[in-house]
Order: structure tokens, then sequence, then C-alpha cells
């Protein structure tokens, strides 16, 4: 923890020398100002850094105005709490906070993706760890673009303009800090501004105040300095170092029957004899770790979202009055078994362990997400399952479902049974690849996979 937090402050001053920066480059031309008695302009870097933030963050604050709800709620909250940890933390919470929500997708692709703002602290190659949180964000986007697409184009619009944002992110990584954020020895020192300063929020909007006027030159890296400072151990060591020959004054004579290569029986211990100046003294105990926190189980009907929600132990879970608008949610579930009947929209299984999933059809598709240790059964038609960041999942079809399309990723132990003869014969799906390339193009497929002749037993 105390490494973490380390990093939050040198991520927390790393944002405000980058606020600062950015505030000068809005001065007019020629007046290049001075910050701590140095004079001089604004660096290339920090001018594309005010080009990204006033084009494509601006463009999507302004798609998530023009959604309002939740989404706009959820980037007001972003922009007013500092630090930067705080702002991640806060977003993500929100998202957790707001399941039910009708852009909970939008929410979410926002909320796998942020930690990217702490790229600053990325070394020795920050755009990859960009374009890693970017691919989450994908992940959630393309279900927005699923379900609007074809009804409200506004949708389609907000998530070209957050994609954006990461595009020309890792662009602006390539060309001015491929192997990582470095600062100026002799440059000005920076201070904590307010981000809004650098944004153009739009007409209509008043302008943000200005930064206060910075104090007086204070030292580079400042805290790092009193940290320092205040350290005896590190002050002592320095006042060690200065003494110059005269530090080998202190050192003591080792006799025979302590030097390892002279004494068999030290060897035989692993090494060093005990020393007789120190004390062995066992370190702290780690705290404790505080057990999860209960949440109450949750099997209820949200509007046209069936919740399920911290179902632990329970084999009778049945949902039985269904829509064909209606979807059901199903969120960290443990050692039970759901059944639906009739005919549903969609399913989606989140964080779950040792679940089992009995429906007779759905219209649209089954996801399996984050979860481990998963058995479906389809009693009826299924045109899609998809399987993502999970480990194990066992997949039934029945007759009717045998064209059901499996999407996967990220996932291993997965098998789908057929049925054959009145019993079910397993196919596993493939989790290794190969890939050659044939004078034109990368060719990949699957590596062969022995076909299993004992499947498990079905849940029915």
């Amino acid at each position: 923890m105390a490494e973490m937090q380390g990093l939050m402050e040198r991520l927390e001053r790393a944002v405000g020398r980058l606020e600062l920066l950015s505030a000068g480059s809005h001065r007019p031309p020629g007046d290049c100002g001075e910050v701590n008695g140095v004079n001089g302009g604004v660096a290339p870097s920090v001018e594309a850094f005010d080009k990204l933030m006033n084009g494509m963050v601006a463009e999507f604050l302004k798609k998530s105005r023009i959604l309002a709800g939740d989404v706009e709620t959820h980037n007001d909250v972003a922009a007013l709490l500092k630090p930067i940890s705080e702002k991640i933390q806060e977003i993500q919470t929100f998202r957790e906070r707001n399941r039910g929500s009708t852009m909970f997708n939008h929410l979410s692709a926002v909320s796998e993706s942020i930690p990217a703002l702490g790229w600053i602290a990325v070394s020795p190659k920050p755009g990859p760890y960009v374009k890693e949180m970017n691919d989450a964000a994908t992940f959630y986007t393309n279900r927005v673009l699923k379900d609007y697409k074809h009804s409200d184009l506004r949708h389609v619009d907000w998530v070209k303009s957050y994609l954006n944002i990461w595009s020309e992110l890792q662009a602006y990584i390539k060309e001015h800090h491929t192997t990582g954020l470095t600062w100026s020895k002799t440059g000005p020192v920076a201070s904590t501004a307010s981000a809004l300063s650098v944004l153009s929020l739009g007409p209509g909007l008043p302008p943000p105040p200005p930064p206060p006027p910075p104090p007086g030159p204070p030292l580079l890296f400042e805290n790092e300095g009193m940290k320092e400072a205040s350290s005896p151990s590190r002050s002592a060591l320095f006042a060690q170092l200065n003494q110059g020959e005269a530090i080998t004054k202190g050192l003591r004579h080792v006799t025979d029957d302590q030097k390892t290569y002279k004494n068999p029986n030290l060897r035989a211990h692993g090494g060093q004899s005990p020393s007789p100046t120190k004390s062995h003294t066992p370190g702290p105990k780690s705290p404790q770790s505080h057990p999860p926190k209960k949440h109450a189980p949750v099997l209820e009907l949200e509007g046209k979202k069936w919740r399920v929600e911290y179902q632990e132990d329970r084999n009778d879970l049945v949902i039985s009055e269904t829509e064909l608008r209606q979807v059901a949610y199903v969120f960290k579930c443990g050692k039970s078994t759901l059944q639906i009947k009739g005919k549903i929209n969609s399913i989606i299984i989140d964080n779950c362990k040792k679940f089992g999933l009995v429906f007779d059809n759905v219209v649209g598709i089954v996801e399996v997400i984050n979860s481990k240790d998963i058995q479906m059964q389809v009693m009826g038609k299924v045109p899609t399952i998809s399987i993502n960041k999970t480990e194990g999942c066992h997949i039934y079809l029945s007759e009717d479902a045998l064209d059901c399309e499996i999407v996967s990723a990220k996932s291993s132990e997965m098998n789908i049974l057929i049925p054959q003869d009145g019993d079910y014969r397993e196919f596993p799906v493939p989790e290794q690849f190969k890939t050659a390339w044939d004078g034109a193009k990368l060719i990949t497929e699957p590596t062969e996979i022995m076909v299993s002749e004992r499947p498990p037993k079905p849940l029915t």
C-alpha cells in the first residue's frame, strides 16, 4: 500500500506540472511568460497535449452532454474530483452503483479504460498500456453500437468521440513520450492547477477561472527532498559516505572460523553465522485482511431487467414469468443453479463461480464474463454464446441449437457438448493456435485437440 500511495503521489505531482505548463500555452502569441524565474516558450509536447485536450477530449464531453442522463453525470464527477487516483476510483464506483442504468455499457466502457490516465507513471512503454485500456473499452462500446446503430446515432457519435481520445493519446505518446514521461531539469517548476483550464467546454458555458498565481520558486522535487531529509537512516548513510577513506575504520576483522570457505559447518547451514552486533527480531506481521463485505441476495425484476445477484448455495432459483423484451443479469453468484423458462432477449453472467444456468430460448445473446467454472444447458434455441475472460465453461446444446455460434476471447477450459445417440459428446474449444506466413498474409488455425469420450453429465 505504501508503494501504491507513493505512485499516486508521483502521478498527482506530474499532472500538476502538465496542467501548469498547458495553462501557459494559452498566453497571447509572443508572450512566453515567466514561471519561477525561468523565461521561455512552450515545449512542442505540451502544445500537442493541449491540442489533444481541446480537440478529442472536448468533443467527447460535448457528446456526453448531448446524451445526458448517467453518462453526463459520470463525466461531471470525473472533471470535479482530484487527484487523478480519486477520479478514477469515483468513476469506477459510479459504474458499480448504477448497474441497473440503461447506459450501463456506456459507463462500463469509461470505467474499464479510465486507468489509461495513469500512463504518465508507466515506463518504459506507456503507449501499449493505453492501447490495452482502449481494447477494454472496445468490448463495451461494441455493445453500445449493437444496441443503437440503427436507432439512435447520437450514441454512435459518442462511441467514436470516446475511442478517438485514446487513439489520439497513443499517437501523442508515440511522438513525444515513447519510453515514458521525462521532466526537464532546467525548466519551470509546475504546481497544482485546475485541469479544467485546459479544456474548451463549448459555447454557452462560462470559462473556468484562471489558476491562482504560482508561489515563490521552490526547489525541484520539493516533496521528495523533504522526505529524504526527514529520513534518519538516509541521512546517516550519506554522513558515512562523506567520511572518505575514514569509512573503513568502522569495519571489524573477520576471523577464520567466520569465513565460509574455511569453515565447512557454515556451508552446511547455508552460509553466514549470526552477527554478534545484530539482533534478529521477527519483522512486523502484515495486518489481517478484512473479510469481504456481505451483500443481500437479489432476485427481482427491475423494469425490463431480471437481477440475480449475490446468490450462494442455491439450486432452486427459477425465473418463470418471462417476456421477449426482458434481459437477465446474473452477478457474483456462486455454487448455485438458475433456470429461466420461456423466451427472453438476452442473458449475462458476470463474475460468477461454480454457477449453472438452464434456459429455454434466447433471441439475442448469452454472455459469460469474468467467471469461473460455469455450466450452461440450452433446452431450446440461442443464436450466439459469448465467453470472455472465463476459466472453465461447459455448454450443452440441444438439437435445435446446433447452429449456435460460440465466440470466445481470453478464456480457457471451454467445452461444447453435442447430443448424439441419446447421449452427449464433448468437443473442446481451441485455446492454442498456430500462425504461419503464406507469402501474402498470415494464416492462423487452431492446433488439434483430442475429443473427450466421457463428458460430464448435463444439469437436467
